[in-house]
């Protein structure tokens, strides 16, 4: 976040924003650049890529299931917009900690196994975060702290690619974390970082985005849209974030019904095809009587 919070003093805060004496170290500076660098962030990934999956991936046949939301688009966006400052004062201090040299991102690369362990380090954080992340939704889960944190984001039973970030404030933060203390624990390169973190925001829309695709060799291993679907229909599987290993483990898999023609998107098909039959049916039944 160092990178980003440099850059932006440079181009923006302190030439247009900031008094000259008012120094770029200074923690209060930090933390007010910070805070508004997440909210801001937070809001152009958010809408900007909810944005393109919506209007480019996801079926809005969907739309027309009984369990989808009058206005829920709508709904689905004045949720995050009003979450995203919330979520923003609890993430602020960790980036804090990262600008001031605390964790463990680096810049260099090493010439030799450098970019072999900048790889891995992908792998890794992968790793850690869906596991961390398998626990932590596990957890919200729980009959005491469901209604309290994580109903909100369980009120979109067929979610659109908005649905991806309306979360309770402390929800989306406790979802989040991992990916924030992940550097904290292992070394990760500063642009890995970065470019996770786009990733990762990517991936929470495109499990909300309807689309069930997945190429065949990978349905046992990778948690896609299906699964999620599943997770916001039946509530108790599916918890994974990237991967379906720690549901295995956890005996919470469920084969995702998308793959077996009996999503809520199927739904919508098969109650349009009949429909259509059902008109079809009267109109021959009325050009007979006529």
């Amino acid at each position: 976040m160092d990178l980003v919070l440099d850059a932006a003093d440079q181009h923006f805060f302190t030439p247009y924003i900031y008094p000259s004496t008012w120094p770029e170290s200074d923690i209060w500076r930090q933390l007010l650049s910070l805070y508004a660098i997440t909210v801001a962030g937070g809001y152009f990934l958010y809408l900007s890529l909810s944005s393109l999956s919506y209007f480019f991936i996801y079926d809005k046949k969907l739309m027309e299931h009984p369990q989808y939301l009058p206005n829920q688009v709508s709904l689905e966006i004045g949720y995050t917009l009003f979450s995203v400052p919330f979520m923003a004062v609890l993430t602020v201090p960790l980036f804090a900690l990262e600008v001031n040299g605390y964790s463990k991102l680096y810049d260099d690369v090493d010439s030799t196994v450098g970019w072999i362990f900048v790889v891995i380090s992908m792998g890794t954080f992968l790793f850690f975060t869906d596991m961390m992340i398998y626990f932590i939704h596990r957890g919200l889960h729980h009959r005491l702290v469901y209604k309290h944190i994580h109903k909100p984001h369980h009120k979109w039973k067929v979610p659109t690619p908005y649905a991806s970030h309306a979360f309770h404030p402390v929800d989306g933060f406790l979802q989040s974390s991992p990916y924030h203390i992940y550097p904290f624990l292992f070394p990760l390169h500063k642009l890995t970082y970065l470019g996770l973190f786009v990733f990762v925001n990517i991936w929470t829309i495109s499990i909300h985005d309807g689309d069930y695709r997945v190429p065949l060799l990978l349905r046992p291993f990778v948690n896609g849209s299906a699964h999620h679907t599943d997770h916001h229909t039946f509530f108790d599987c599916n918890y994974g974030q990237f991967f379906t290993l720690w549901d295995r483990i956890g005996r919470s898999f469920r084969s995702p019904t998308g793959f077996e023609g009996k999503s809520p998107r199927d739904e919508v098909y098969r109650n349009t095809k009949k429909a259509q039959r059902d008109n079809r049916s009267v109109a021959e039944l009325n050009g007979k009587l006529e």
